[in-house]
């Protein structure tokens, strides 16, 4: 099977199996074969990159992984990981590679793309980063004053600007703590204010994000940014220099904005955007970490990928999560996924998933452009523990939707205070027990319930949830976790025979948005060249604004 379209999901030999095997499974409760397989939890498990992954309260049977696995194999999943790791085409709407796991091969390694070897100019940039950040680390790097550089701001949005904040709010403890490090991504004119309330344009280097240096978004900020700087360092314009760099490929407009092309680094076509948090998009994670923590973070990142690439399929991780989410969406109707992480740093990592999955499997239509008639792409969502517990976790209990639910745990805390991390990991067991075992009215009534509250307080259970276990948040946990869930998205994406690595979806919305700013800021009465409701908001905006 070649590493582009595969024939129709439905007409793949173990979709039928998996059909009639769906028939008995869903019968049977989590219960049930837990007490008629004794060592279900010890058998239903996986290891690798420094991730344990335990699947047993999933509504599965032995013959579900494998057929499951069949499915896959039949789907061309090893084939189309191999394209990828060659540097193939993959992405056949943009006629690109699909290279993100160049970003973190060792130095010695070689792979060969369109004439080019990536790892090679990887790891230049690598360098190139590296140095520049040991020289705002160290205060060697001066503002135009001549003070040290005490403030970052990051500008970017999307993939720019979820792994970056994401990776900073995630590796805190780790960071450069007498820094400050911001991150601006919304045009909402607050979202800067509020970044830069309390800083000293002497003190501030800021990072603009845009490969083409032209996403409105970005460029608004970025304006703004360099209008603040400069009112407070005296109006010079050679003051720009020494306060921004750049993370993108346009020199010509880079250097138009003040920005010398020494401090541009740059990335390439075959990294898409929610794939860049390793690459110089991470500028911002390595100033407030450092080089030798952001190469633990790229160690652990290439840890999963050769999981990945090598573990069999019945033992590798992110081909178990990715078809698990596959088995739950198309045969038990599943729309949403909750990834629920028991610590604080990763506040930011559902935010961060949510790029990465959706935006990369809400897709209608097949690599051969066919409409598919099969559900992809569930919405993925969360919040850490136990916050959550006391907020949607009633709905996961006792909710008429089945959500599967990922939770991440840490046999040891960053941070030992008393107690609390005894505490916070047996939420983790006891909530994915409860989840799968729930409470029948028997032994709701046993407890000496009054007859008319026992249905209220039956937990069906049969919910399904995976726990991921670390030894603790390190940056290369980080990146082994992160790049899980990447391959997680591969596996669903070539099972579904879609592209997961183009995003026209937000293109449109983006277009129309240039078409109506110029209306709103028009000083004369714009053409009502829009539905009635846009024609009429836009009036209504005006007048308002009159």
């Amino acid at each position: 099977m070649s590493a582009g379209a595969a024939g129709p999901l439905r007409e793949a030999p173990a979709w039928g199996r998996l059909q009639a095997h769906f028939a008995e499974v869903r019968k049977h409760h989590l219960r049930d074969l837990f007490a008629e397989d004794k060592a279900r939890g010890e058998r239903l498990v996986a290891d690798g990159a420094g991730l344990f992954l335990d699947f047993s309260k999933n509504r599965v049977t032995d013959e579900t992984v494998m057929l499951l696995g069949e499915l896959a194999r039949e789907r061309g999943v090893e084939e189309r990981r191999e394209a990828m790791f060659r540097g193939e085409h993959i992405n056949v709407s943009e006629d690109r590679a699909v290279l993100h796991v160049a970003l973190r091969m060792p130095r010695e390694r070689s792979l060969i793309a369109d004439g080019v070897d990536v790892v090679k100019e990887v790891h230049e940039t690598l360098d190139r980063m590296g140095a520049f950040c040991e020289r705002v680390r160290d205060g060697e790097w001066r503002g135009h004053t001549g003070k040290a550089i005490r403030n970052v701001v990051n500008i970017g949005i999307g993939g720019s600007d979820l792994g970056p904040v994401m990776a900073y709010e995630a590796l805190r403890h780790y960071s450069r703590r007498e820094m400050t490090f911001r991150f601006v991504s919304n045009i909402d004119g607050t979202d800067f204010v509020e970044a830069t309330r309390d800083l000293d344009p002497q003190e501030t280097l800021f990072i603009v994000s845009s490969k083409t240096f032209t996403t409105l978004e970005t460029m608004t900020n970025a304006r703004s940014a360099r209008d603040w700087s400069l009112a407070g360092l005296g109006g010079e314009e050679e003051a720009v220099a020494k306060h921004f760099v750049a993370v993108s490929t346009n020199a010509d407009a880079v250097t138009e904005f003040g920005i010398d092309t020494d401090n541009m680094f740059g990335f390439w076509d075959w990294v898409g955007g929610r794939y860049s948090m390793d690459s110089a998009i991470g500028l911002s994670t390595m100033i407030a970490v450092g080089p030798d923590r952001f190469g633990e973070l790229l160690a652990g990142f290439h840890a999963m990928d050769e999981h990945f690439r090598t573990a069999p399929f019945e033992a590798n991780l992110p081909v178990i999560l990715g078809l698990l989410t596959v088995w739950y969406v198309e045969f038990f109707g599943t729309r949403t996924q909750a990834v629920l992480p028991y610590d604080q740093y990763l506040k930011r990592f559902p935010a961060y998933l949510q790029q990465l999955t959706m935006e990369s499997n809400g897709k209608h239509v097949t690599l051969a452009g066919d409409r598919v008639d099969y559900a992809t792409g569930p919405v993925y969502w969360g919040e850490p523990g136990t916050n959550g517990q006391h907020s949607f976790y009633q709905l996961i209990h006792q909710g008429t939707e089945i959500i599967p639910a990922d939770f991440i745990g840490f046999t040891h805390p960053l941070n030992p205070l008393g107690e609390h991390h005894d505490l916070l990991t047996a939420n983790v067991f006891a909530q994915t027990e409860a989840l799968a075992f729930g409470k029948t009215a028997e032994q709701v009534a046993a407890e000496g319930t009054p007859d008319q509250l026992v249905p209220h307080r039956v937990f069906e259970g049969n919910r399904p949830s995976n726990t991921l276990l670390l030894e603790q948040l390190t940056p290369y946990a980080l990146g082994s976790l992160v790049a899980l869930y990447e391959h997680s998205v591969f596996v669903q994406g070539t099972v579904w025979s879609i592209n997961s690595f183009d995003q026209w979806g937000v293109e449109l919305g983006k277009v129309l948005a240039k078409k109506v700013a110029s209306q709103l800021g028009s000083d004369t009465e714009p053409a009502q060249d829009h539905d009635s409701s846009t024609n009429a908001l836009i009036g209504r905006y005006r007048a308002a604004r009159r």
